[in-house]
């Protein structure tokens, strides 16, 4: 395979098809200048509705700056979130953006004469959304310096009277209510849970919303894929065994270590898709974000497998009929792109073959924000025979 462009590590920037083992539900792509019928990008994917199974996790963010001498970990995600560039790059994501605008205003009785919380509000898109769509009030919280310009486009848009913003973080802010009817969050990071925001919207579920409320979304689905991915794994990883004639290999552990966040072609991809985890974000508890779960990829061609592929599905299935989107490698691409995992071993695998295993999931014990996963994979083909167990980091 050629080199993909446009290749992130995870501290910068992350679509493949899913495969349930039930019907497939397509979604129509979100159109850049009208509102689709139907929602986003879901080509090929099956969202895990309410056939699908257990839990999900996290994803974006807030902030607060500080003096540079007294940040942690979590200064920074949070100071991230205060330039507009990061904003930039989510609103023109028209697969995350416009799914949003399509689920709220063609689903205005969620809305109508309802109180509304947007958690990680950012410039506000959200909750001007769904005070256009008829909401009694929305409160979005927003903890980075972000919030004072979703203020300013909230009085400039005239909708200062529905839309109020406070500035902090949901576990330190009060709302001026007792309750909420509807939570709504872009939470997601890549990897699905990668800056571990899902723990923060559970806590804003627990503390504020009504017994009968809704989350939106409110489903959301992890699979795992393998891709043969020989040249770009040689310019990645075995580049460092040979640097200007110097051995640099040391590095290469390291290099390993670290899932890619990029694009996958979809021709790259060799096996099935397998789901790792549903998460159902209004019922799951924090911990279900942690994880382990088994996985079978079965060879759908004779090649060579380099790395292991992550993607995630989200879907809203409270609207009236099932709406959402995939960042899945044969889905229209979104910001998140997929999590490439590339393997000590090059597996040979013959059609028909599968490599069996498990991947466990769990934020970082230093850095809740960042995500260690271990994968104990093995294959026993005709051509190849490994067992291993890898670890990775995403910081």
């Amino acid at each position: 395979m050629g080199r993909r462009k446009g290749s992130n590590t995870a501290q910068t920037s992350t679509n493949s098809s899913n495969q349930f083992e039930g019907t497939k539900i397509r979604f129509q792509d979100a159109e850049d200048d009208a509102v689709a019928t139907d929602s986003s990008n879901l080509d090929e994917s099956v969202l895990a509705v309410d056939k699908a199974t257990e839990d999900v996790s996290m994803g974006e963010p807030e902030v607060s700056l500080v003096d540079s001498d007294d940040k942690t970990s979590a200064d920074y995600y949070f100071d991230s979130y205060s330039h507009f560039g990061i904003h930039e790059e989510m609103l023109k994501d028209g697969v995350r953006t416009k799914t949003y605008q399509n689920v709220i205003y063609q689903n205005k009785f969620l809305f109508k004469n309802k109180v509304v919380l947007d958690v990680g509000a950012g410039t506000g898109i959200l909750s001007l959304f769904c005070a256009k769509a008829g909401a009694a009030h929305v409160y979005a919280v927003e903890c980075s310096q972000m919030a004072d310009m979703a203020k300013q486009i909230v009085e400039t848009n005239g909708l200062s009277d529905v839309v109020t913003v406070l500035k902090g973080k949901i576990e330190e802010i009060e709302l001026p209510v007792a309750k909420v009817d509807i939570i709504i969050s872009e939470w997601m990071g890549y990897f699905l849970v990668f800056e571990n925001m899902l723990n923060t919207v559970l806590y804003a579920r627990d503390k504020w919303l009504v017994n009968d409320g809704v989350v939106l979304p409110d489903k959301a689905s992890l699979y795992l894929t393998a891709i043969e991915d020989a040249d770009y794994k040689d310019d990645k990883i075995e580049f460092w065994n040979n640097v200007y004639g110097f051995d640099m290999s040391c590095i290469k552990k390291q290099a390993m270590m670290e899932p890619l966040v990029d694009t996958v072609d979809q021709n790259q991809i060799v096996t099935n898709s397998h789901l790792l985890k549903t998460m159902d974000i209004s019922k799951m508890a924090p911990g279900d974000a942690s994880f382990t779960a088994s996985f079978k990829l079965v060879a759908q061609r004779d090649d060579y497998i380099h790395a292991f592929v992550a993607y995630f599905d989200v879907s809203f299935t409270k609207c009236h009929k099932l709406m959402g989107f995939s960042t899945g490698p044969k889905s229209r691409a979104t910001h998140w792109k997929q999590t490439v995992l590339y393997l000590e071993d090059v597996l040979t695998i013959c059609e028909g073959e599968a490599i069996v295993g498990s991947m466990t999931v769990a934020p970082n014990k230093k850095n809740p924000r960042d995500v260690d996963i271990m994968v104990k994979y093995s294959l026993n083909g005709r051509r190849c025979v490994v067992s291993r167990v890898q670890s990775y980091k995403m910081r």
